[in-house]
């Protein structure tokens, strides 16, 4: 197996790095590709020092290399997509850059594995990070009974917006402590900390931010169904870990043990829930771990047909690479990398 990551040095790279490591994903060779910024730099894995590599128009580059998991932004991978596949790689990406196209799998291992094998363009999407965390909880429930509508409130640690935005976080927390002001806003729209932002990403026409949305189109595609998610996501100032509340309405009525039941036996989850003695899942908790987290699994108030649950799961790990190197792995174990 040969391997690249490119964007080796950014938060999500840097994850891939570990992970790769951690779940002893068979490698033989493994290629490190940057921004100009980073060219040079060396990483260690398994024992070995890996210098990280300008990322240029060279297709050579990728000749013989089997998975090419990329996380260096929309631009960077809709430039290259076409010099990382060219002699046959698979293209696992990060970004948001081919999430809808009708032509890229949109891929949750947990949820629609099969889906990768269809890839014409040699490229598989990893779907935006409260939309893969949301799913592998929502998966279990939908074998259930057919989820109708999903209202969801995400609320996104500062690692959502990468490794400058944590720092950028833990600065303004340095600043409020020596001067009791903030002084550094650069990553994010307002102060975040002792803040919440009622917002991530632009706004769109109809007033929901282009996170939103995602949620809203991804759900569709990853479900291959007709469900329709309602979202408002939320920037909160934890370092790592997101969290969501999800309420969802199914065809027929779901008892709160039946969605216990799925959710303990459901590949990727942990369900945390003993809500008289308070224990539930909180973001502090989840960091540094595989599984999405879940509880306070409830009947909903106002609605016969309606079940609501929190979650949360750490956004660098299932949220990007971690799902990453999952589909990776499915395709070893189903002979999907033929070229």
């Amino acid at each position: 197996m040969k391997v690249a990551i490119v964007g080796a040095s950014g938060a999500v790279g840097q994850e891939f790095l570990r992970v790769l490591d951690e779940r002893n994903f068979p490698i033989d060779e493994l290629l490190l590709f940057g921004s100009s910024r980073s060219a040079g730099r060396t990483y260690t894995f398994r024992g070995k020092d890996i210098v990280v590599k300008e990322l240029k128009h060279d297709p050579e580059d990728f000749r013989g290399v089997d998975i090419a998991f990329t996380s260096a932004g929309g631009d960077a991978s809709k430039e290259f997509a076409a010099d990382i596949t060219k002699y046959g790689a698979v293209m696992i990406d990060n970004s948001s850059a081919f999430r809808m196209e009708p032509d890229v799998p949109l891929v949750v291992p947990e949820c629609n594995a099969e889906d990768a094998l269809d890839r014409p363009r040699g490229i598989i999407a990893n779907p935006n990070f409260p939309t893969i965390m949301m799913f592998t909880v929502m998966k279990p429930i939908e074998k259930l009974s057919h989820i109708k509508k999903i209202h969801v409130s995400s609320y996104q640690s500062a690692s959502g917006a990468g490794a400058v935005a944590m720092a950028e976080l833990q600065q303004q927390y340095k600043e409020i402590l020596e001067t009791g002001k903030v002084e550094t806003i650069q990553k994010f729209p307002h102060q975040l900390a002792y803040n919440v932002i009622p917002q991530i990403d632009k706004m769109t026409e109809n007033d929901y931010t282009k996170e939103e949305m995602k949620m809203f189109n991804e759900t569709r595609k990853i479900m291959h169904s007709d469900v329709r998610t309602s979202a408002t996501c939320v920037r909160v100032s934890s370092l790592r870990s997101h969290s969501e509340s999800v309420w969802f309405e199914t065809e027929r009525p779901l008892s709160v043990d039946e969605i216990r039941k799925a959710l303990e036996e459901a590949p990727g989850v942990t369900l945390v829930d003993d809500p008289q003695n308070y224990v539930y899942p909180m973001p502090i908790d989840s960091a540094g771990k595989d599984d999405v987290f879940v509880g306070r699994v409830r009947k909903d108030l106002a609605d016969d047909n309606g079940n609501t649950l929190w979650l949360t799961g750490d956004q660098i790990r299932k949220g990007a690479a971690l799902n990453a190197v999952q589909i990776g792995e499915w395709l070893i174990a189903n002979n999907g990398l033929k070229k």
